[in-house]
């Protein structure tokens, strides 16, 4: 007796079980792919019937992939991973006229990558280009999973199978708020700062990781007055006399005028650092993405000079120190510790 023959999968519906599986919701896989959510709900269920078992299982209001669900998506990925490597190949045969580029980047190189991507995409107008800007622990997993071209990250994992390319430097360096008593004081001892209040990045960060080693290395352990999620966060609240921070000058590059914060002279710092370009040993860089990274060798020295800003970011605090009343009011209203 023959059995029944199941219907044929579709590519299109692979790609709306990817974006359910990815976001273990229905409604905003469909708001992602600019479809209803019934017509959704369809395509995942007529996937399941061609598959043969369930795809996702219900947890109260949540839902979750089931095991034939789970085996589904890493096929489904690496369906992709092949198909968008023959569009790379083709868009290679047509001299760069098509093709898609995906860079993620850890929330730090925000400052400078879309200053990277703008020249590129006008040089490659028909190229597509998508930027994820998440967490380095999101950039991370994102990385394990092949969901990206490249990754743009200042401490690449060190248990992964990768090659990292260094891009453009990246130094840490010590803010504090304008009228802080150390502020102007030259070669501070790492010693100097030990009653100082930190503000630092959550657990997981770059430029957390990066100033902690060198902090233990040597025998530093700063008093972390309160982690916050962002830059811009630490920065304000450094502003606002809540404590020092140790932060990448490139997050600092647009505020040389600013009269809330101040670079701090501290002995070993700028801690010397590189941006790095991520990707995976195992999976071929497509014709696009060896496009970008010959294109990023070249174009990075465009970037605002290290040496550069810390001449402006020291100009501008010489001024503020002989014109105070150009300081921000945050500041009079909360004095440094």
């Amino acid at each position: 007796m023959n059995k029944p023959k199941r219907p044929p999968v579709t590519l299109h519906q692979l790609r709306v079980f990817e974006a359910v599986a990815r976001q273990l919701s229905f409604t905003r896989a469909a708001d992602e792919l600019h479809l209803s959510q019934p017509t959704v709900s369809v395509q995942v269920r007529e996937l399941a019937v061609a598959v043969g078992l369930p795809l996702f299982e219900q947890l109260g209001r949540r839902i979750r992939l089931t095991a034939a669900g789970t085996e589904l998506l890493a096929s489904a990925r690496a369906m992709f991973e092949t198909w968008d490597r023959f569009e790379m190949r083709v868009a290679d045969l047509q001299g760069l006229r098509r093709g898609a580029l995906r860079v993620s980047a850890v929330t730090t190189a925000t400052y400078f990558v879309p200053r990277l991507l703008g020249p590129f995409s006008e040089a490659y107008p028909g190229i597509e280009l998508s930027l994820e800007v998440a967490r380095r622990d999101d950039i991370v997993q994102r990385l394990i999973e092949g969901r990206d071209d490249l990754y743009i990250m200042g401490v690449p994992p060190t248990d992964l199978e990768i090659h990292e390319l260094p891009i453009l430097d990246n130094p840490l360096v010590v803010v504090a708020p304008r009228n802080h008593r150390l502020a102007g004081r030259k070669g501070l001892p790492l010693k100097a700062l030990e009653e100082q209040p930190f503000l630092v990045r959550e657990q997981g960060s770059g430029t957390r990781m990066a100033s902690e080693r060198y902090f233990q290395r040597h025998g530093f352990k700063p008093r972390v007055r309160m982690a916050l999620g962002s830059n811009e966060a630490i920065k304000q609240a450094v502003a606002g006399g809540f404590g020092l921070a140790v932060l990448s000058l490139h997050a600092l590059g647009m505020d040389a005028t600013d009269g809330g914060l101040v670079l701090l002279d501290v002995e070993g710092f700028p801690i010397r650092r590189k941006w790095y370009a991520v990707y995976p040993k195992a999976r071929p860089l497509s014709i696009v993405a060896t496009t970008f990274l010959q294109y990023l060798r070249g174009q990075t020295g465009g970037l605002p000079n290290v040496d550069a800003l810390l001449a402006d970011w020291r100009r501008g605090a010489a001024n503020r120190r002989r014109f105070p009343e150009r300081g921000n009011s945050v500041d009079r209203k909360h004095p440094a510790a």
